[in-house]
């Protein structure tokens, strides 16, 4: 069995990180997986929206201990091992055009947490669990949790979680904004299949650069964001999308987008 299980349901990718004997901890065969694959699916037309889990009780206990024994007192390979892994998996989640869903079924903690923060929205099971449990092996925040973290939930709390790597539960999860919604466990994969197929049914190319256009707009002044709004909406306007949008609004029905 693939330590990264792949269903496709339409335009929705369904990514199942499978190792739940292991809390889905992310070693260098599982990180090797998703880096290859989200590599393919950035430019991939038949995936209009990604959606990803953790098999079993977990949606991943962050880094793989074993693995970083072996790089104790190693910093160039653990600076390596981060550009090549965690990061590029990161970087790509956040500046590929498709919406990602996390569907955290279980607890996210470390490098795992960060994992989900990648992601554009978060469903987490109401039973779930939420830290930066780094500092507890005297470590900071990988995985882009730094940039992610006090984006959501302000600098001050974002400080709290990491210097003291305690846990929080789904609904203070959600309270604070890390989540979008904490969610009983039989309502979860209703919530997410439904978000995700109105995702790959509407105009992804549309939806993409908003993406683009909102991560960047964090980072930059107004005159910047602005500048990018319009770029990206005289894009927008050469769609297909676009025209079928204006057509089925005259015409007084529902579009069908196809995502270009």
């Amino acid at each position: 069995m693939s330590v990264l299980q792949t269903d496709v349901d339409g335009g929705v990718v369904r990514l199942t990180l499978n190792r739940p004997d292991k809390r889905n901890a992310l070693d260098t065969e599982l990180l090797e997986a998703l880096r290859t694959t989200l590599e393919r699916l950035a430019s991939d037309e038949g995936c209009r929206c990604i959606v990803l889990t953790g098999a079993g009780k977990a949606f991943c206990a962050g880094g793989d201990v074993n693995d970083m024994v072996g790089r104790r007192g190693r910093a160039l390979a653990t600076r390596q091992r981060l550009e090549w892994g965690l990061n590029a998996i990161a970087l790509s989640m956040m500046e590929m055009e498709k919406p990602i869903l996390a569907k955290v079924n279980g607890d996210a903690f470390g490098a795992g947490c960060n994992l989900a923060l990648a992601c554009d929205l978060l469903y987490a099971d109401a039973a779930a669990r939420f830290g930066q449990t780094f500092v507890r092996m005297g470590l900071i925040p990988d995985t882009g949790g730094t940039f992610s973290l006090p984006r959501r939930i302000g600098l001050h709390r974002a400080k709290e979680l990491v210097f003291l790597g305690t846990s929080i539960d789904a609904h203070e999860a959600a309270r604070l904004g890390l989540v979008n919604a904490a969610l009983p466990s039989a309502e979860l994969d209703a919530v997410v299949d439904d978000v995700a197929r109105r995702l790959a049914a509407g105009p992804t190319r549309a939806i993409g650069m908003a993406k683009r256009a909102l991560t960047r707009g964090l980072s930059s002044d107004l005159s910047a964001a602005l500048e990018y709004e319009a770029y990206a909406q005289g894009v927008c306007f050469t769609t297909d999308d676009h025209a079928e949008g204006v057509d089925s609004f005259l015409g007084k029905r529902e579009p069908t987008f196809r995502g270009r």
